[in-house]
């Protein structure tokens, strides 16, 4: 016991104050935020969609993230992050109320894209406060407070959702949803510093100043390599509510409770294991046990359909999440310089934007036409190529490293 205080305690020092409050505000948010894990289920049950219908309105959300991180990661390298977020969280929040009135395809659709790219381009900002408010030690740890808190909402978010879906109605999760938006604007605005040039950490820089991200053409294949990590992982999101709904004949009370699991298991393994694994010197590797995580995971759902292996499926591929998540932040984020951080932030947001326009037409598509069984066998395979290329970019990104440091001596 002694010694897992000690990992607990250890976690969480020398994190700067305003971390904590960029915590404790994202706790806000993610604690009513329902509308991405329930939306499926909402346009299936309420609105009565296909569910191929529901996979491409679904899209609309990656497609709006792609653009949101563009424009919030161009924003956040030319304007005051702090802004950036704020206005962020204020349209996206705005925004939802139109789902309360809207039921068309098109309609939702477009609802969906627009608050998908509101509520996006709030992740390069926020990539950018962390990254000036932390040190290059306590940088992977900053990322996962954040994480944690978002975890912690999360496993409060998709249980009370879950509950008010049967009980109350859906839209009532987008009324929820929008205030927690508001709430969150509110602490920022109150509570983090709003002088125009706040004071930026030194960067863990490697490339050379002016190199844009969309000529670094190994950060490209990492960021390649995230996409298709995000499709396989944002299944968890898409079709496996439906798998569970479908399948497993669980009602969407114990669909939010299993979803909520997600969530809890990070906020208590995660900052610990982080602690540990900060110091290691290459990220890359756990980058790759997490990858290989997913193929586990969704061996087990291919075992069978019962509780234990739905607890153990959601164990493993929170495993894969605090594995790969928090170092690919950390890279995303510490490879540029303080001017470039916002173009690189948005490029890794828009990985899992392309992600959750690709995740739910691939996975509900595969499932609809062929059966779960196969888009498991499909998802299977993906996640070992995945972790794959991120061995053979880390070779790469070691013989280069050896390259430059032969050349300078």
């Amino acid at each position: 016991m002694r010694i897992i205080i000690g990992l607990y305690r250890n976690a969480f020092l020398n994190i700067q104050s305003n971390i904590w409050i960029l915590a404790i505000a994202m706790f806000i948010n993610r604690s009513g935020s329902m509308v991405l894990l329930f939306t499926s289920l909402y346009l299936t049950n309420e609105l009565h969609f296909t569910i191929a219908d529901a996979g491409v309105a679904l899209s609309f959300y990656g497609v709006g993230s792609v653009l949101g991180s563009y424009v919030g990661g161009w924003l956040a390298d030319r304007r005051n992050f702090l802004d950036v977020m704020l206005l962020a969280l204020i349209s996206s929040g705005s925004i939802l109320f139109g789902l309360l009135i809207v039921n068309s395809f098109w309609g939702v659709s477009f609802i969906i894209f627009a608050y998908a790219f509101a509520a996006d381009m709030f992740r390069p900002a926020n990539a950018k406060a962390i990254a000036t408010y932390s040190t290059p030690d306590n940088r992977t740890r900053s990322f996962s407070i954040v994480r944690l808190a978002i975890n912690l909402g999360f496993s409060i978010g998709p249980a009370a959702g879950g509950f008010i879906a049967m009980f109350i109605g859906y839209k009532w999760l987008f009324v929820i949803d929008a205030c927690s938006s508001f709430a969150t604007a509110m602490m920022l605005f109150i509570y983090l510093p709003k002088r125009k040039s706040l004071v930026q950490a030194k960067s863990n820089v490697f490339i050379n100043d002016s190199k844009s991200a969309y000529r670094d053409w190994p950060y490209l294949t990492f960021i390649l390599l995230a996409s298709f990590y995000g499709i396989i992982f944002f299944q968890l999101f898409s079709s496996i509510p439906q798998y569970f709904s479908r399948e497993c004949n669980y009602p969407e009370g114990v669909i939010g409770l299993l979803l909520a699991l997600n969530g809890i298991f990070v906020v208590l393994l995660e900052m610990p294991l982080i602690a540990v694994l900060e110091k290691k010197n290459n990220p890359f590797k756990f980058i790759i046990i997490g990858t290989l995580f997913l193929a586990v995971a969704f061996t087990v759902l291919k075992l069978g359909s019962g509780m234990i292996h739905a607890v153990l499926f959601i164990l493993i591929i929170t495993f894969s999440e605090i594995f790969a998540m928090p170092f690919m932040m950390n890279y995303s984020i510490s490879r540029p310089t303080v001017n470039r951080q916002g173009q690189y932030a948005a490029l890794y947001s828009i990985s899992f934007g392309l992600s959750n326009i690709i995740a739910p037409i691939a996975g509900l598509g595969i499932a609809a036409a062929y059966g779960f069984g196969n888009m498991f066998y499909t998802l299977i395979l993906l996640s070992v190529l995945t972790t794959c290329g991120f061995i053979i970019l880390n070779k790469r990104n070691k013989t280069q490293s050896k390259f430059k440091i032969h050349n300078r001596l």
